[in-house]
């Protein structure tokens, strides 16, 4: 076979590779910018909320987001909220025990956000909770967060992802970061429920029927659980709703190996709980489990930096090879802009994050580099330091 007939085999099996991820994040984007998010009656019951945040070595953060639960309009009574401190200073630990919260001291030897959230949950002595919610050390919720989650509850939502955003974009990275995520809630919450489909976890800022997540808690056993909690929960046929109104704020990293380090678990994550889904896909298709089929298909798609990384490359290539073969690549490459453009906040779209795009070739090459070394990722903890 001669190298040109080689080039150009290569040529269609990439673009067809990458064109199916361009379509679907088309598709998703477009959803998402056609029609506002949902809202929720207001409840006529105040449900019980058992709030649990996770924190390892989260010193710098944590009173943020405990004051900021603290400070919610829920009634007291009806809020229970559990820090899991994990290898927190002495202080930190006085700080907290001096808060009207539940404390729990954990010293494991494998240290892990779901052995904490199975700690809290076998440990409680109170059970009598309708909602549980899943909270980082670093978020900072609204005063309405728990009324706009308890109107979502009451009528009928069993699984909820509220809207995770950026509560720093100070410098390139921590940019990217903000606008990565806003792109990821347009295409995979907001769009995907706009569509009648299920939304996507991620990680915080999530609530769950309390009786459905205390029986399943048990069940997470990998470094990636709100993959774990979706494959659970839509193996159920649970729908899993967004409330694109409802912000918890996030930090973000503003270091390139924190970075580099948490997208290497969270593709480690996916393709983990990927092979973990496969085998169940058969009975999904037979029940016609749309939004478990849409997720499985959801994981094998290219991280969007690396899709368009490729697009780019392989048009410049075919542009100086055979300007014919490029064109398909430009018009990949304007439709995937237009869907990120689609998909980015407005308050997002400044200079600076114009100015940050400069930093799209590195992440290109992190990524890149991540899809080689997952091995045995899945199964470690790999913590995102805050404030950095």
């Amino acid at each position: 076979m001669g190298i040109i007939k080689i080039i150009q085999i290569i040529d269609v099996v990439v673009h067809i590779i990458t064109a199916i991820s361009v379509f679907y994040i088309f598709i998703f984007s477009l959803s998402s910018a056609m029609r506002s998010g949902r809202k929720y009656k207001i409840a006529a019951k105040k449900m019980r909320f058992l709030i649990l945040i996770p924190s390892y070595k989260d010193d710098s953060v944590i009173r943020d987001s405990v004051n900021s639960v603290l400070a919610s309009d829920y009634p007291g009574d009806k809020l229970l909220t559990v820090v899991i401190s994990d290898k927190m200073e002495e202080e930190t630990n006085e700080w907290l025990s001096n808060q009207p919260i539940t404390l729990f001291t954990i010293n494991p030897e494998k240290s892990s956000k779901a052995y904490a959230l199975n700690f809290a949950i076998d440990n409680l002595e109170d059970k009598k909770f309708d909602i549980v919610v899943i909270l980082d050390s670093d978020n900072i919720i609204g005063k309405e967060f728990f009324n706009e989650i308890n109107n979502a509850f009451y009528s009928g939502s069993t699984a909820v992802q509220a809207h995770r955003t950026a509560k720093n974009i100070n410098g390139d990275i921590a940019l990217l970061d903000a606008i990565s995520e806003e792109i990821n809630n347009s295409i995979f919450r907001k769009g995907h429920v706009n569509m009648g489909l299920s939304s996507a976890l991620i990680g915080s800022g999530m609530a769950f029927s309390y009786k459905w997540f205390s029986k399943n808690v048990t069940k997470l056993s990998t470094a990636g659980e709100d993959k774990e909690l979706e494959l659970l929960l839509l193996k159920e046929g649970v729908y899993i709703d967004y409330l694109d109104h409802v912000p918890v704020y996030d930090e973000k990293t503003r270091n390139k190996v924190v970075f580099y380090n948490q997208r290497r678990r969270w593709l480690a994550a996916q393709f983990g709980s990927l092979f973990t889904g496969i085998k169940d896909l058969p009975g999904a298709i037979m029940n016609g489990r749309i939004d478990y089929i849409d997720k499985l298909f959801q994981w094998t798609l290219l991280p969007r930096v690396v899709t368009l990384g490729l697009i780019v490359i392989f048009a410049i290539f075919t542009s100086l090879y055979d300007w014919r073969l490029s064109i398909k690549w430009w018009l990949s490459f304007m439709l995937l802009t237009l869907s990120f453009a689609l998909a980015t906040p407005d308050h997002l779209v400044t200079k600076e994050s114009i100015r940050a795009i400069k930093r799209v070739p590195l992440l290109f090459m992190l990524m890149a580099i991540n899809m080689f070394r997952l091995k045995g990722v899945n199964k470690k903890f790999i913590h995102t330091t805050k404030g950095e």
